[in-house]
């Protein structure tokens, strides 16, 4: 068994942020399925929204995430997290992220804008945000005595207190198995918190690294957690639509700065969607384009801007404009095939002002969790925001409330199971799983197409049980058991919602209510007597 003051599931921004604020003080690990290069984060390309330039307010970042979100975003956390927007950025120009200069300010940095916003308050790195980010937190958490990173580990489940009959121990750590050497440890931890991203790979098409499973949505609601919103699954409308490139983006802020979304004849089409035109919210522009490749038999739509000059493009967007000249895309000259794909999951763990989950000793930022910033859809930009502000929270409270970690855990048991006999039988489930979730579950949704939906879980769900309880674990098994947990959920949440509201469209209710009410999840499994936090302090 092995201890740490603070064990962190995930290794992207959230995660690393949260580390390094901790370090000084605490012995923090870091937990990450491949490389600690690898993630979510990392792959963001637009930039952070802040409130930055003194034109802008603070008030209207709140009212534009509010309309993005359908109004279902959480005042509290909102307000929460654009009001400390400002010292978001600060901080991470501390560290040394070196974001796009702007001379001609006074604050020194460019600024952008994306859909849904309306002021320039994207802070960015050019094109590609996230992994200049990623770079320089990576280095410093490399570099720092007190951070130990465990690369190829995988997560299994949390260990919870109320399961080994201590319900006053919260959490207590979690269970890795290192794919190393196929050992299972147990590592005990006085705080533990779930950074692991989201869970985009339930479906076919998306925009998130493979590593994007649901695991930690996954084993907190295993853990007895509560999670809201799970309907609420963004699908960014352009991605690159090309048979050599996986799941490459075209961020928002091609749109932001001028592009135009057009047919294979070249006609625009977004302004009869709505008055916005490109600059509509997400889910607006997803299903605008979904509505035009099915009415048209069309593999994807065109974003167009070749209008700019090459040398603002090569500027502005390096990255995008070198990967689409491999693939013979110059696009200085032509138009971006695209095609929406699953990029963000809005709902997840429920979490305090404080990132804290309902378990005692378990935290939860980034992705994973659901704070109620993002409401029905996340505003362009915000995510990276929250986990800075987030990060910041956790840290907080984990220094305000120190918690030993456990002097002895459960080992984990493998006496009772054997190899498995055919990993077929995983990868034919994950692709099932994929593939229904993408034509049932999708942009738009029925009552019909959602039931088929969860009768396939529950059969998915039978077969992965025994398989499960028969056979040593995997990271595939691990992985695939987390997904078909992470579609349940979507699926239970997206039949709840009796309306429309932002990213969850359905055609037997195509009307919006009057009242904004979140969709929250509690597991039957766990009796409400579980003990939790009091959320009132």
């Amino acid at each position: 068994m092995k201890c740490f003051d603070v064990l962190i599931i995930g290794s992207g921004l959230a995660g690393q942020s949260l580390a390094l604020r901790l370090a000084d003080t605490h012995q923090v690990a870091i937990v990450t399925k491949r490389h600690i290069e690898d993630g979510a984060s990392a792959w963001a390309q637009g930039g952070i929204a802040a409130v930055i330039d003194p034109a802008d307010s603070t008030a209207s970042h709140y009212e534009d995430t509010q309309i993005a979100g359908a109004q279902l975003c959480d005042p509290k956390a909102t307000h929460f997290v654009v009001e400390n927007g400002a010292a978001a950025i600060q901080w991470l120009r501390e560290q040394g992220v070196p974001f796009t200069p702007d001379s001609d300010t006074a604050w020194g940095m460019h600024l952008t804008r994306e859909g849904g916003h309306s002021h320039r308050r994207i802070v960015h790195v050019a094109d590609a945000t996230g992994a200049a980010v990623q770079e320089t937190l990576i280095d410093r958490v490399k570099r720092h005595p007190n951070i130990s990173i465990l690369e190829n580990h995988v997560a299994i489940d949390l260990i919870v207190g109320h399961k080994l009959g201590k319900p006053e121990s919260g959490c207590m750590g979690a269970y890795l198995l290192n794919l190393d050497n196929g050992h299972v440890g147990a590592f005990a931890a006085g705080h533990t918190v779930l950074a692991t991203g989201g869970a985009g790979k339930v479906y076919l098409y998306t925009t998130n690294p493979d590593t994007s499973t649901g695991d930690g949505i996954a084993m907190a609601w295993r853990a007895g957690c509560r999670v809201t919103n799970m309907e609420f699954i963004q699908f960014h409308p352009t991605c690159l639509y090309h048979p050599q490139a996986k799941s490459f983006l075209i961020s928002e802020a091609v749109r932001g700065e001028g592009g135009l979304l057009r047919l294979p004849d070249g006609t625009r089409f977004m302004p009869k969607h709505d008055p916005r035109a490109e600059l509509a919210p997400r889910d607006v522009v997803a299903r605008a384009i979904d509505f035009e490749m099915k009415k048209r038999g069309i593999d994807s739509v065109f974003l167009d801007i070749s209008h700019k000059s090459p040398e603002f493009l090569h500027a502005h967007f390096p990255t995008i404009t070198a990967r689409c000249l491999e693939l013979g895309i110059d696009i200085t000259k032509q138009s971006i095939p695209v095609v929406p794909a699953a990029h963000y999951t809005c709902g997840g763990v429920q979490i305090d002002l404080r990132a804290r989950t309902d378990l005692p000793g378990l935290y939860a930022i980034g992705e994973t969790a659901c704070s109620g910033l993002h409401g029905a859809n996340r505003l362009a930009s915000n995510s990276l925001l929250e986990c800075v502000v987030f990060a910041e929270a956790a840290a907080q409270d984990i220094r305000a409330n120190p918690r030993q970690p456990a002097t002895s855990l459960p080992t984990w048991d493998e006496s009772r199971v054997g190899d498995a006999d055919e990993e077929v039988v995983i990868s034919h489930n994950w692709d099932e799983l994929r593939r229904f979730m993408w034509d049932y579950v999708g942009i738009v949704r029925t009552n019909k197409r959602l039931e088929r939906a969860q009768h396939r879980i529950r059969l998915l769900n039978r077969e992965i049980d025994e398989y499960y309880s028969n056979f040593r674990v995997s990271n595939d098994l691990i992985e695939l058991r987390n997904l078909v947990t992470a579609a349940d959920l979507i699926v239970r949440s997206a039949i709840r919602r009796k309306e429309s509201r932002g990213l969850h469209f359905s055609k037997d209710y195509p009307q919006t209510s009057a009242r904004a009410v979140p969709t929250v999840l509690t597991n039957p499994r766990w009796p409400a007597t579980l003990k939790r936090w009091n959320h009132a302090t």
